[in-house]
């Protein structure tokens, strides 16, 4: 789960309940993220089996959150980012070679307009 102390986020691993069939849960990430930083944060999801995330990815995009999805062609198993787009989750869906060059432009952008703080 992230967690806020004034300025600073930290990441805690808790020994919670299964969610979406699974724990740790990416859900309970992205989920976390959407209460504690909402604008401030960028939720990715990549390849894998299930819908683990795909809710959590959703509730930080309605908190205001850049969402970004795996696009099929580059997915090695494409449920995840599946059930994430479907949902409406991702702001943008992109190849797995063009995420690092998202999250650098986000980062920059976001710094840019004091989204960071």
């Amino acid at each position: 789960m992230l967690r806020r102390t004034g300025t600073r986020y930290t990441v805690n691993i808790v020994d919670g309940p299964h969610v979406s069939r699974h724990r740790p849960s990416v859900d309970v990430l992205f989920r976390s993220a959407a209460q504690v930083a909402g604008r401030n944060a960028m939720g990715v999801i990549l390849t894998g089996m299930g819908d683990d995330g795909a809710r959590g990815l959703l509730e930080m995009r309605e908190a205001g959150s850049h969402t970004i999805a795996q696009d099929e062609d580059s997915s090695v198993v494409f449920g995840m980012p599946r059930e994430a787009i479907q949902r409406g989750a991702a702001v943008r869906v992109v190849p797995l070679a063009r995420v690092a060059g998202e999250i650098e432009a986000y980062g920059r952008t976001a710094n840019h307009l004091g989204a960071l703080s």
